[in-house]
């Protein structure tokens, strides 16, 4: 699902830009990465479907979730939980003591975002916040520890990044959120969304450009960050916020977004 590869894919700039000069990256911490994105992106679905139970029964698009349409129930959820995180755990305890730490710190995240859209305007702000703590995390699984020179400004860009494609994603539901009152970014913008996206889309560039330049990245890292700039460009220019299906199609396209980074970094790299 796309929302596994959006998870996934700020942990492959991070391992990415780790790796050594002239190196590819780590091929087993993609591979341990790609299997802990899988079971904590399930997780979250998990945790924000038993939040959401009520409100995903008044939504069209989600009505026919198992959770709301009473094909299961909350204990059987519980449980299913319970063997995600467990599993997920084992993923984690193959990392390095700081990295470990630095990991379990985002569960408070990946608990308490499906709540942010009962209180605040901007749950896709804390969205963001837990779907790029991989950009942190990358880095430190491969070095021990974080280079805040480099992570800060990577995570930074991944959160803006979030709040482009999201607030795209927000626009599907707009009708349904407003007549049972949550709300998100795309209630807040309005028909001033793709402003918005735009300047998301310009600070992410800037962090991109930052953590480049503060891990010496060459000329095909920057080509990428080009590139991405393009795609958001064309994205935002042809987005329909008022046409469910044309959301979609521009949310789920940012899987390259992410691809187009992260093949730049490695060309970078070599």
């Amino acid at each position: 699902p796309a929302g596994t590869w959006l998870l996934y894919l700020p942990c492959t700039w991070s391992i990415g830009l780790a790796a050594a000069p002239g190196c590819l990256p780590d091929w087993r911490m993609l591979s341990l990465f790609g299997v802990g994105a899988v079971l904590m992106r399930g997780a979250g679905c998990t945790i924000n479907d038993m939040w959401d139970r009520d409100y995903d029964r008044q939504v069209a698009r989600t009505a026919s979730r198992p959770l709301a349409a009473g094909d299961i129930s909350t204990f059987q959820s519980l449980v299913f939980l319970g063997g995600q995180l467990s599993l997920a755990l084992c993923v984690l305890l193959c990392l390095n003591h700081y990295s470990i730490i630095l990991g379990a710190a985002s569960l408070s995240l990946v608990i308490t975002y499906p709540l942010m859209k009962r209180i605040t305007y901007w749950p896709q702000l804390v969205l963001g916040l837990t779907f790029n703590w991989g950009a942190l995390l990358g880095w430190s699984a491969i070095k021990g520890s974080c280079e805040w020179s480099v992570c800060l400004p990577l995570y930074f860009a991944g959160v803006m990044w979030t709040l482009v494609y999201d607030t795209i994603y927000a626009h599907q539901d707009k009708r349904d959120d407003i007549m049972i009152g949550v709300k998100s970014t795309a209630l807040q913008f309005k028909e001033d969304t793709k402003q918005w996206l735009s300047g998301f889309s310009l600070a992410m560039l800037l962090g991109l450009c930052m953590a480049g330049v503060n891990c010496n990245q060459t000329f095909p890292y920057y080509s990428a960050v080009a590139a991405v700039g393009a795609h958001l460009a064309h994205q935002i220019y042809t987005l329909d916020i008022d046409k469910p299906e044309d959301c979609w199609k521009k949310f789920a396209s940012n899987r390259t977004v992410g691809i187009l980074l992260f093949i730049g970094i490695v060309l970078g790299n070599l």
